[in-house]
């Protein structure tokens, strides 16, 4: 009998819990403040932070950043396919937690997508540095 069901790898608490340091402490070294969220691929939350000071609503951005890079793509490369089409624009801009800025990116592990890290506070090229150190540091990619 075939199974019917599959496997899928996804990033551990412990391994979110770094990558949310990891970004913060970049945005440190860089003089600015940010939220971080890692989420699962199924845009569940497994880590989050946000810096002293850091207005609260920040981190629900961070996480809709998260979210939207959970399709496989960065934020911003999502925000560029919805522009390239006005229906496109149209319809996923009624779509809750779907974001254009920059700042969230997917987590690939072999190739696989085990989750997605959103930066938020900063511009939006330096939130993306900031995820992307945090990739980065624990050798994953995007």
């Amino acid at each position: 009998m075939t199974p019917h069901g599959r496997t899928q790898t996804v990033l551990r608490y412990d391994s979110a819990q770094l990558l949310v340091a990891r970004a913060i402490a970049h945005a440190e070294e860089s003089g600015w403040r940010v939220a971080v969220a890692v989420l699962d691929p199924a845009g569940h939350m497994l880590a989050a932070g946000r810096m002293d000071g850091v207005p609260p609503p920040i981190l629900d951005t961070a996480s809709d950043k998260a979210f939207t890079a959970t399709l496989g793509k960065t934020s911003l490369a999502f925000g560029e396919r919805m522009a390239s089409s006005k229906s496109l624009e149209l319809g996923l801009s009624t779509r809750q937690r779907l974001v254009a800025w920059e700042g969230g990116v997917p987590i690939r592990e072999q190739g696989a997508l085990i989750g997605a890290i959103g930066v938020s506070g900063a511009q939006g090229h330096e939130d993306a540095a900031c995820a992307m150190a945090a990739i980065e540091a624990l050798d994953l990619a995007c």
